[in-house]
């Protein structure tokens, strides 16, 4: 059963961070809270622990998955941001909302598009900036719960379904059922793939 750590996001705890990064370093899976759901996760340069999550999940190994950023520098490693898109990223990032954009040779294939385009995140939430900004690489977000099922948003639920298949869980309380806004902004247009949390009005105006 995996070890589980309660995090609050306006008291962090070095000594939690540092713990769940020792887990992402050695190629453990982990559990965290985002400004929407609670994600599942890695190192997204391993890819042993990427094809761990798909496991886990029962997740279609075609079907792309998204990763988390720590700031706009670290987006641009991984992704060709054109001035359109700069634009609209500083105006929502951070926050509940998932960018689709061309990516570039530094993102891992198996998290690429047939498209060659990639999903980020850069949430509003400390826990996970914290992660990756300790780990020095983005890690995977994904929903934390099997494909099959709803949504988990109760800390004890997760211990009972995923404690036996991860390696770590940060809690940090109850969280919404409401996933991010998914936008592509490919070809400088900005387009809603999926509706969730975050302002989408902003995009209507956008082009």
């Amino acid at each position: 059963m995996a070890e589980m750590l309660s995090v609050h996001p306006d008291r962090l705890k070095g000594r939690h961070i540092q713990r769940a990064v020792e887990v992402l370093r050695e190629g453990g899976v982990i559990v965290y809270p985002t400004d929407t759901i609670y994600g599942l996760g890695c190192d997204i340069t391993n890819k042993n622990a990427i094809e761990r999550v798909q496991r886990i999940k029962g997740r279609d190994k075609k079907k792309p998955m998204s990763f988390v950023c720590a700031d706009m520098a670290h987006v641009s490693d991984y992704a060709r941001v054109s001035n359109y898109a700069h634009r609209i990223l500083k105006r929502c990032l951070p926050g509940a909302y998932t960018f689709v954009l061309p990516a570039t040779r530094q993102t891992p294939r198996v998290l690429q598009t047939r498209q060659k385009t990639v999903g980020l995140r850069i949430p509003d939430h400390p826990v996970p900036r914290a992660l990756v900004q300790a780990l020095g690489q983005p890690i995977l977000s994904t929903s934390a719960n099997f494909s099959t099922q709803e949504v988990i948003t109760e800390p004890w639920q997760l211990q009972d379904e995923l404690g036996p298949h991860v390696d770590l869980i940060v809690e940090s309380g109850p969280l919404p059922v409401e996933a991010s806004s998914v936008v592509s902004l490919i070809g400088d247009e900005a387009t809603v793939l999926r509706e969730g949390k975050g302002d989408l009005s902003f995009f209507d105006a956008a082009d």
